[in-house]
């Protein structure tokens, strides 16, 4: 018997469940200002963002980026920033969390054509990190550390 969840949720961690996609990606589920989404985890992404196609969908208020994207299979792509957001995944809560707008039609067209859903964004290192993220690869979880000042 596994004694990892056990220890992590001792230590105020919240837990998670992920799932394996076709595409060897784990997709999650996450709200952004209040709105669900689906969004694959990947922590080799600096930054979370979504796609230009999600800004009515999360209520998002953006501004113009100097910033150019780079990606698996797509590189200087334009992009947009989005401030002050609040984002939830299970019990997990941040607000002023920025976010990173762009094209997300190539990675959605790659899930598509492996039989995978599309995803409305990327959970990346930078909400990772805020949330002292631990992967339990195995099990399939993703423990995030709750905020214990509230």
């Amino acid at each position: 018997m596994s004694m990892l969840a056990p220890f992590l949720e001792d230590k105020g961690y919240s837990k998670v469940k992920l799932k394996f996609t076709k595409t060897n990606h784990f997709e999650i589920r996450a709200s952004i200002n209040d709105v669900k989404g689906r969004f694959i985890l990947d922590t080799g992404a600096s930054n979370s963002c979504v796609g230009f196609e999600a800004i009515d969908r999360f209520n998002l208020s953006v501004k113009d980026s100097e910033i150019k994207a780079v990606g698996a299979g797509a590189s200087n792509m334009q992009t947009k920033i989005s401030s002050s957001n609040k984002m939830k995944i299970g019990k997990w809560k941040k607000n002023r969390v920025a976010l990173v707008l762009f094209n997300l039609t190539h990675v959605n067209e790659g899930l598509i054509s492996h039989n995978a859903n599309p995803v409305d964004g990327i959970i990346g290192a930078d909400i990772l990190k805020k949330g002292k993220a631990i992967i339990d690869y195995d099990k399939k979880y993703l423990y995030l550390k709750l905020d214990q000042s509230k």
